[in-house]
């Protein structure tokens, strides 16, 4: 089924939940954005990025766009859509309690998926009332610009949710990838796998950051590089999701300590302007 769900909902409007909801409006879906702490903010980074697309040659109207959108405090507003999104951020007890309250929320029919990068999706499922009727919708950072969603299946994920899942993507004009439920998914356990050794290897003394992330994209091919990457995703987030590996898959997660000691002064990247580069 490529036909994508008439009514979505977005539970959470930082980046990636206003990204998500970017990517589901210039699809003709009416989007409800969940954001207790700034809606208005939120609203406005939504239309910026419409703003951006409709500068790239994109059918349709800001105001067009605009009318299918709206942003609340309240998860009461998700009473009637087709398809929540958690998006909130990487941390257990905020999104077992998010998503615990969005199901209580939604109709029965309804699908519900989080955009977890890291954490089991059979064990989210096991703390719900409908498992049946929960996966992962991992998306990536910059959401419109991303062309892949990894839809991450669970020990109780029907074959047909599965299958929906990704017509949905596909409608989206991305690519899905499949991934059986483990712990970091596909993109995650490699991504800080490279992350982590490439901050070792600052840390060591071994290279700049620039000359790291050079060795990757231009010795290898990749579009960037992982340090530049990872301050784009937030070190934070990286640093959540290997602390949690490092529980999960052994000590070669173990975060270093140059990583854990720029999270605590604040230098998380882009968001914050400063990381392993100056985003100022």
């Amino acid at each position: 089924m490529n036909a994508l769900p008439a009514r979505v909902g977005v539970i959470g409007g930082g980046r990636m939940g206003a990204g998500i909801a970017h990517a589901f409006l210039i699809r003709g879906c009416e989007v409800v954005v969940i954001e207790p702490n700034a809606p208005g903010r939120t609203a406005e980074a939504i239309a910026a990025s419409l703003d951006e697309s409709l500068a790239r040659g994109l059918e349709g109207t800001r105001e067009q766009w605009s009318a299918r959108l709206s942003v609340h405090e309240s998860q009461m507003h998700l009473s009637d859509v087709d398809l929540a999104v958690e998006a909130v951020p990487e941390q257990w007890g905020l999104k077992l309690d998010t998503l615990r309250e969005a199901e209580s929320l939604l109709p029965e029919r309804a699908v519900l998926a989080s955009n977890t990068s890291s954490f089991s999706i059979s064990r989210v499922a096991s703390e719900l009332e409908r498992p049946e009727r929960f996966l992962g919708l991992h998306f990536f950072n910059p959401v419109p610009a991303s062309k892949l969603v990894e839809v991450v299946v669970g020990a109780r994920t029907p074959k047909s949710l599965v299958d929906d899942a990704r017509g949905w993507v596909e409608a989206l004009g991305k690519t899905a990838i499949v991934v059986k439920d483990a712990p970091g998914f596909a993109s995650s356990r490699l991504g800080n796998a490279l992350a982590l050794e490439a901050i070792r290897m600052v840390e060591a003394g071994v290279a700049s950051a620039e000359d790291i992330d050079n060795a990757l994209v231009l010795g290898y091919g990749h579009a960037a590089g992982p340090l530049r990457t990872s301050d784009i995703v937030g070190l934070d987030v990286r640093l959540n999701i290997a602390e949690y590996l490092a529980q999960e898959l052994g000590q070669r997660f173990t975060p270093p300590k140059l990583m854990r000691d720029m999270v605590a002064r604040g230098e998380l990247g882009r968001k914050t302007g400063k990381g392993f580069y100056d985003w100022s």
